[in-house]
C-alpha cells in the first residue's frame, strides 16, 4: 500500500513539473534579438575574449572550503543527538574529526592552502 502511494506521489510531482514547464513555455514572451546571445558585463560591450582561465589554486581552495563546510553540517547533526548516542557516538565523531584533521594536514603539507 505504501509503495503505491509513493508511486502516485512521484507521478503527480512529475505531472505538475511538466505542466509548469509547458505553461511557462506557452505564455513566455519571445524575442529573437541577436543581442540576447552576446555576453553581458554591466552593459559595457566586451573587448577581446570573454573567457579567461583561473588558476587551479582557486578551485582547490573552494573545494577545501566546501569540504570543511560539509563537516560542520555533519557535526551539527551529531550535536543534536549526542545524548542518545552515548560513548559510541563520541568515538565515531572523534574518528570523523581525526580523518578530517589528517586530510587538512595532508593538504597543508602539499601546499594547497598557500596563495602563490
Amino acid at each position: 500500500m505504501n509503495f503505491i502511494l509513493l508511486i502516485v506521489v512521484i507521478l503527480i510531482a512529475v505531472i505538475m513539473v511538466a505542466a509548469a514547464v509547458g505553461i511557462a513555455k506557452a505564455i513566455a514572451p519571445r524575442s529573437y534579438n541577436p543581442q540576447k546571445g552576446e555576453p553581458y558585463e554591466c552593459g559595457i560591450p566586451t573587448r577581446g575574449k570573454s573567457w579567461m582561465q583561473f588558476k587551479v589554486g582557486y578551485y582547490l581552495f573552494a573545494i577545501l572550503f566546501l569540504m570543511f563546510d560539509v563537516e560542520t553540517v555533519f557535526l551539527f547533526a551529531w550535536a543534536v543527538v549526542v545524548q542518545d548516542l552515548g560513548i559510541y557516538g563520541l568515538v565515531s565523531v572523534l574518528f570523523f574529526l581525526l580523518v578530517l584533521v589528517l586530510g587538512l594536514a595532508y593538504a597543508w603539507r602539499k601546499g594547497a592552502l598557500e596563495w602563490k
